[in-house]
């Protein structure tokens, strides 16, 4: 499972959606749908624009945790 960190870290460097889609060159419906979950399969070259626009790394934006169902 994957748990979006993108708002918190968004919150503290002072970005809101459009601020963050300007810098990453994303739109800010896409952003959107990554903050309300609605894009369960996030690319590589999605999380690389992102941490690149807010200075951090794929850990300040995402978390895996193991499914409990799965173990």
């Amino acid at each position: 499972m994957i748990i979006i960190k993108l708002k918190e870290t968004m919150i503290s460097k002072n970005f809101n959606i459009g601020t963050l889609a300007e810098k990453a060159g994303m739109h800010r419906n896409g952003i959107s749908k990554i903050l309300n979950g609605k894009n369960s399969g996030i690319e590589y070259e999605t999380l690389n624009k992102l941490c690149i626009a807010l200075n951090c790394g794929v850990n300040d934006i995402i978390e895996f945790v193991k499914d409990e169902e799965n173990n």
